[in-house]
């Protein structure tokens, strides 16, 4: 069955920086485009928003423009794992984090932030950042 596994979130001041990792399990590694997304604590995946994506195969990534320069994604082939370095954080960033993957066939990376959450395979159960001073 496939699973995902995230990790890395938690308490940081404004200006500050984290690691998100997201473990993979139950699925072919080289089909998917892989994103993270994250929404308000309690609410459902209908209302989160994506921020990063990365093709598994060959590593081609993809950002909003909120992020852009300040978050990278990539991807660990040998241990099914992304990771999402957070740099420069800010207050808005605060969310619940977690990672989507959708077949690569039916999307290109680039054109993911149209992408709603609801229309991935799978999904994790996320992990709480939280900026604050």
């Amino acid at each position: 069955q496939e699973r995902f596994v995230e990790s890395g979130g938690g308490l940081v001041h404004p200006g500050g920086s984290l690691r998100l990792s997201c473990t993979a399990s139950g699925f072919t590694w080289n089909e998917w485009h892989i994103g993270w997304f994250r929404r308000d604590a309690g609410k459902g995946r209908e209302w989160s928003t994506g921020v990063a994506f990365i093709n598994t195969e060959d590593g081609t990534t993809h950002y909003v423009d909120s992020v852009k320069g300040r978050f990278t994604i990539s991807r660990d082939n040998d241990r099914r794992t992304v990771y999402l370095e957070m740099n420069d954080l800010k207050s808005e960033d605060t969310a619940n984090y977690f990672c989507a993957a959708v077949r690569a066939r039916r999307w290109r990376v680039s054109l993911l932030h149209r992408v709603p959450a609801t229309e991935f395979d799978f999904f994790g159960q996320g992990t709480q950042v939280t900026v604050s001073s």
